[in-house]
């Protein structure tokens, strides 16, 4: 049996490198975090990573769209983010890690709504 045994446990455990893979944030720079006010655009309560699209308004006038990834729904749950938790036109203070190309997306840290309430999806702090 146990000769058996040994190539499903290997096969098994090349079966989960692909996943592990897929869960890198090394494209986030977590030395780095940056602060943005602005309005939901939506928020898309989705596997296997949820994201927050966030109009920021520039400086010359215009908006600009942020990509912000978060958790997936099961970890936004557990840390008691609802999908109805961000609504397009929301006002919010959003802070993340940047994307370290530059560009405009970053992973989340939190997020402060109007009323105060802050989302965190580590949970409460």
């Amino acid at each position: 049996m146990l000769k058996y045994l040994s190539p499903a446990v290997a096969v098994l455990g090349l079966a989960v490198l692909p996943a592990s893979a897929h869960h890198s944030d090394t494209m986030f720079d977590d030395a780095k975090e940056v602060v943005l006010n602005g309005t939901v655009k939506e928020f898309q309560y989705t596997n296997p990573h949820s994201w927050i699209q966030l109009l920021v308004a520039r400086e010359n006038g215009g908006t600009v769209e942020w990509s912000i990834e978060t958790g997936a729904p099961i970890v936004l749950l557990r840390a008691g983010i609802r999908p109805t938790a961000l609504q397009p036109g929301d006002k919010v203070t959003l802070r993340a890690h940047p994307l370290k190309d530059g560009s405009t997306g970053g992973n989340l840290i939190d997020v402060k709504k109007a009323d105060g309430t802050v989302l965190n999806p580590r949970g409460p702090r």
